[in-house]
């Protein structure tokens, strides 16, 4: 594997539920950190989310290797935020054997 070039700095955000006093909760999104990072595009399509049409593109996203269990390694559900674009994480796994990188299968989803 060829080295990545990561040049784009994205926000490491994670969900805390917060009550919202009427017995339900609502999700806040709570910076951890930023992370340089490749982002490659892989495919997109169409789709329609609570009646509305929106647009997904799939992204793998390629940051520095992180042991377990710490702030620096991403997430599933957690997010990456490049302005206001958001790329929500589905998966991670190592992009190497030796673990010096980490690839971040995220999507982004634009109303259309």
């Amino acid at each position: 594997m060829s080295m990545p070039r990561l040049n784009r700095r994205l926000l490491l955000e994670t969900p805390i539920r917060q009550g919202d006093n009427a017995g339900g909760f609502t999700t806040i999104w709570q910076p951890l950190g930023s992370l340089w990072a490749q982002v490659i595009a892989r495919s997109g399509r169409e789709a329609t989310q609570l009646g509305a049409p929106v647009s997904a593109v799939s992204y793998r996203i390629i940051v520095r290797g992180a042991p377990h269990n710490t702030l620096q390694r991403p997430k599933p559900e957690q997010r990456f935020r490049d302005g206001d674009r958001v790329f929500l994480i589905q998966a991670v796994a190592e992009a190497d054997d030796d673990g010096r990188h980490l690839t971040c299968f995220a999507t982004e989803e634009t109303a259309i």
